[in-house]
């Protein structure tokens, strides 16, 4: 063999190696896997949290990576939708509670009933369950577990020689009138009732304590009468006496978190988030003057109220990657993740509520939880919800605007939706 021919042959020997390195490297570019996940730009975990449990996730499986978007909430519905008629989008969407039934009707979410194991089942905490349940079967896994409560000032309450904060929502006006009347502020009490799912919240919070129901045994509108009114009407007769700040009827969560953490209110029914947020000095002229506690009851009828405002993950039945995306949010979702990250959630896990990295410096909170969380009243299970939600929207308004009364306004909602439920 000459050494002219050795030398072609090495040539092409090294260059077969190199070649077939790059793509070896190219095969395995393309071998990794991209996730997108849509999330909330709003309450409940931050963004930074969001990116920060992605990170570890990332760090974990190298051949994951995650694109995160995030939207207001009012947006994550449609934004859901609009890319499940696309054919394509997200792999690993968040939704709220009421949306099970939409979509699983609609085929948008993947049932995970068998993808859920012995440990998450006697784990997590039994209500954390109907967050993402519908006729039996699962979407997703939980991840948002979350109520109203009221916070109050415990410095304003002190001044007006207010003992300790109302029990029922009767003693709530009350205390707001001493409060109101000792000019410690304007309008003691402040509300998230724009026209859009926050008022539903607050008001699903009062008909819960007024024993009302939004559906008969039939499925029929029955929010018309009842609890239901007395819910509404609780709600024009705080600002009727101008207890409640009348911003109220254009404000959002956050609009209602920036006038409590300035100091404006002495009280606000608001989300879990709002405690270590109002206790934030970068956030916050109250710090260690927030109190909270259960939403209150009624006399004879309840001794507190909650909303169920969870949220779970869930994968998109477009998803081309759907083993990729459930082992994202099963490290989502997960306890140590969920603990690391409990200031302003609360976790899933029943175990996680005797855990220092849970309770230490939230203790007034958690003891909330172990009320509250136990008393989470549902909206509507209904695959018509989003047009449900809109109709309620419009009454509460138009009985908040005084253009109807109360009980008029929710005949008018209850008679429109009548049949489409």
């Amino acid at each position: 063999m000459s050494n002219t021919y050795r030398s072609r042959l090495m040539q092409a020997i090294v260059g077969g190696a190199i070649l077939a390195g790059a793509q070896s490297l190219s095969f395995g570019a393309l071998a990794d896997t991209t996730l997108n996940a849509l999330f909330m730009a709003q309450a409940a975990y931050s963004e930074d949290n969001v990116r920060a449990m992605t990170a570890d996730f990332e760090a974990a499986n190298p051949g994951v990576k995650i694109n995160l978007e995030f939207v207001p909430y009012e947006g994550l519905h449609d934004k859901t939708t609009l890319a499940q008629g696309a054919g394509s989008g997200y792999d690993v969407v968040l939704f709220d509670v009421i949306w099970p039934a939409e979509f699983a009707e609609n085929k948008v979410l993947v049932d995970v009933t068998d993808k859920i194991t012995p440990e998450m089942k006697e784990g997590v905490l039994p209500g954390a369950w109907t967050t993402v349940e519908y006729q039996n079967k699962r979407y997703g896994m939980p991840w948002i577990l979350d109520t109203k409560y009221l916070f109050y000032n415990t410095e304003i309450l002190e001044k007006a020689g207010i003992a300790a904060p109302p029990k029922t929502w009767a003693e709530l006006l009350e205390q707001a009138a001493i409060i109101k009347e000792k000019k410690l502020v304007e309008f003691p009490i402040v509300w998230s009732w724009a026209q859009a799912e926050a008022a539903i919240c607050d008001y699903t919070t009062l008909v819960a304590a007024f024993g009302g129901q939004f559906l008969d045994a039939d499925g029929k509108p029955a929010f018309q009468t009842g609890g239901g009114v007395d819910a509404l009407s609780y709600m024009t007769e705080s600002l009727d006496k101008g207890l409640s700040n009348p911003n109220s009827k254009e404000y959002l969560e956050e609009d209602v978190r920036r006038v409590f953490s300035s100091g404006e209110a002495a009280f606000a029914l608001n989300w879990t988030y709002m405690y270590n947020m109002a206790n934030d000095p970068k956030e916050s002229k109250i710090v260690g003057k927030v109190g909270v506690v259960p939403a209150p009851g009624v006399d004879g009828k309840s001794e507190a109220s909650a909303v169920n405002g969870s949220m779970g993950l869930g994968i998109t039945s477009t998803s081309k990657n759907p083993d990729e995306a459930w082992k994202y949010i099963t490290f989502m979702t997960s306890q140590p993740v969920q603990e690391k990250f409990a200031k302003l959630s609360l976790p899933i896990w029943a175990a996680s509520y005797a855990a220092p990295a849970v309770t230490t410096g939230q203790e007034a909170l958690v003891a909330a939880a172990k009320t509250s969380l136990g008393l989470m009243f549902p909206r509507p299970t209904t695959p018509t919800y989003q047009q449900l939600s809109t109709t309620l929207q419009q009454a509460i308004h138009a009985a908040l605007l005084k253009t109807s009364s109360p009980a008029d306004a929710l005949k008018t909602a209850a008679d429109s939706a009548g049949g489409g439920l």
